[in-house]
This record gives structure tokens, sequence and C-alpha cells, in this order.
């Protein structure tokens, strides 16, 4: 139980992580350039959100996960422990800076906006298990 929970965690953090990654690329190198930060992060956020969504919803059912809400809740924040953890030792080493200095230069809006969606991707896990339990 606790193995197909990790794997399911570290799948649905690959699978969201990489199409992240590809999509903040193409947001630094053409999206920022033309609208700004704010911009180019918020325009982000819709199609991340839709990722998420596949990607619980694929990997919930490529792994036959039944919709347990411990289970479910727990893959979710294997995912997100995963994406902390990247984002504040990889990301934060290339970029060259602390996570003190990271925060602070943070767009308020873009920001909080990142949050949540970090939350929605804690939790998606459990929703679809809903819709699909259903």
């Amino acid at each position: 139980m606790t193995r197909q929970i990790l794997k399911a965690g570290a799948l649905y953090f690959a699978l969201v992580f990489g199409a992240g990654f590809a999509l903040g690329t193409i947001r630094m190198l053409w999206i920022v350039p033309s609208f700004g930060t704010r911009k180019a992060e918020l325009m982000e956020a819709p199609i991340m959100f839709v990722i998420t969504l596949l990607a619980s919803r694929w990997v919930a059912r490529r792994l036959a996960m039944p919709p347990s809400l411990p289970r479910r809740l727990a893959v979710g924040l294997v995912a997100l422990g995963l994406v902390l953890l990247v984002e504040f030792t990889v990301v934060l080493r290339l970029r060259g800076v602390t996570i003190g200095e990271y925060l602070a230069s943070r767009d308020p809006v873009a920001g909080t906006v990142y949050i949540v969606m970090l939350s929605v991707f804690a939790i998606m896990p459990l929703l679809v298990a809903r819709r699909i339990g259903s």
C-alpha cells in the first residue's frame, strides 16, 4: 500500500513537473518578454490546472488506485513534497538565490496563484477519486 502511494505520488509529480518545466521554458523565453512576468505566470496557471487534472486522473486509472481518502491525499502530499524539494533545492540553486530571496521576489498576485495551484496539486488526486469513484 505504501509502495503504491509512493509510486503514484512520484509518477504524478513527474508528469506535472515535466509539463511545468516545459511550459516554464516557453514562458521565460517567449511569453515574459512580451507580457511581463505576472501576466505570463497567470496565463500559465489555467494550463497547469488542466495538466494537473489530467495527470492525477491518468495516474489513478493507470495504477488502479482505490478512491480512498487517506490514500489519495497521501499521493498528493507525496507529489507536493517532491515539488517543494526540487523547487527549494535544484531550481533555487540554478537561479542562484536563497529561499528567502526567492519568496521575497515573488509577485504578490502571481505568487498567491502559485500557492493556490500547489494546494490544488496536492488535493487533486482526492478530487478525481470522488469523480472516478462515483
